[in-house]
């Protein structure tokens, strides 16, 4: 990037950021980095009752203060966003913090609690719709109309589409990102429910997009691929070690993602580098899906 702070001005919501070692957290961090006014979400008690465990919100909060740039505004707040109104509440609270809203990064994702089809419950595929899907459709919502100042959103009919009122500002859109995971690429075997809410997010993105671009604002789903946050670690995995030998050979440089890897990513797309891709799911694995380690 020419321009050292691309995102100075502009701010910047980041869900899921309850870990240092989260994709969420690098995510954050990075557009911190770049000169963005950050405001995050985290749910501590989710990680509570992983096999990682959680981390600790004044050492997140931290680590991300150091990460902004001088004049750079920070806040926080802490929501289950399986509540029906949590996505609401959470965009006008970031949205308190400088009095607008930029780039929306919907990290957040329900971990455990899953299963294979055949012993698939109803239970479990809401708690993860709920979370991984329903919310972050909301969020995207709340966020587009907050972005383009709607009082109500516009209705439509299958197959109608927005008008454009004319030539969008390039310089000035917004930026929305989902994110997925590798089921796009193959099996989940064991997380049906977790595949399915992520998968409902891939398939939805060109119709996402296509709503959002005549507000002004760009949207494109990231699937970081297997990237290490904890839950790949011999001690505070919920994976056999055969297993996750098995992925570590198939991977072209010997190693699972860093969480800066999608991080990296999503910072360049929120720029102004990044405003001719709209609509894509893009895959950042290190060319894992590939399978030329296999």
């Amino acid at each position: 990037m020419t321009n050292p702070l691309p995102l100075h001005g502009r701010t910047a919501l980041v869900t899921g950021v309850s870990r240092r070692r989260g994709i969420g957290y690098a995510i954050a961090a990075r557009l911190a980095e770049l000169g963005a006014d950050l405001f995050v979400h985290h749910h501590r008690s989710h990680d509570a009752d992983q096999p990682w465990g959680p981390d600790d919100l004044d050492g997140v909060r931290t680590g991300l203060r150091k990460a902004l740039r001088p004049g750079a505004a920070f806040g926080d707040l802490g929501l289950d966003l399986a509540e029906p109104d949590a996505p609401e509440r959470l965009v006008a609270a970031a949205r308190e913090l400088t009095g607008s809203l930029h780039v929306l990064v919907c990290n957040h994702a329900r971990s455990g609690g899953d299963g294979s089809l055949l012993d698939m419950s109803a239970e479990k595929l809401d708690g993860h719709w709920s979370v991984n899907t329903r919310s972050t459709l909301l969020l995207t919502s709340h966020f587009a109309k907050a972005f383009a100042g709607l009082e109500e959103a516009p209705g439509a009919r299958p197959g109608d589409r927005q008008e454009f009122s004319g030539p969008l500002d390039e310089h000035a859109t917004g930026r929305v990102f989902w994110t997925t995971s590798g089921q796009i690429h193959g099996p989940m075997v064991g997380e049906v429910a977790y595949a399915a809410s992520k998968a409902a997010l891939a398939g939805l993105t060109a119709t996402a997009a296509a709503e959002l671009l005549p507000h002004g604002i760009v949207l494109n789903t990231v699937n970081p691929g297997p990237v290490n946050t904890g839950y790949l670690d011999p001690e505070s995995t919920d994976r056999s070690p055969e297993l996750i030998e098995q992925v570590l050979a198939a991977t072209p440089f010997g190693r699972f993602g860093h969480p800066s890897d999608p991080a990296r990513l999503v910072g360049w797309l929120a720029s102004d580098e990044g405003r001719w891709v709209i609509g894509q799911v893009i895959t950042t694995d290190g060319g894992f899906s590939l399978g030329v380690g296999r």
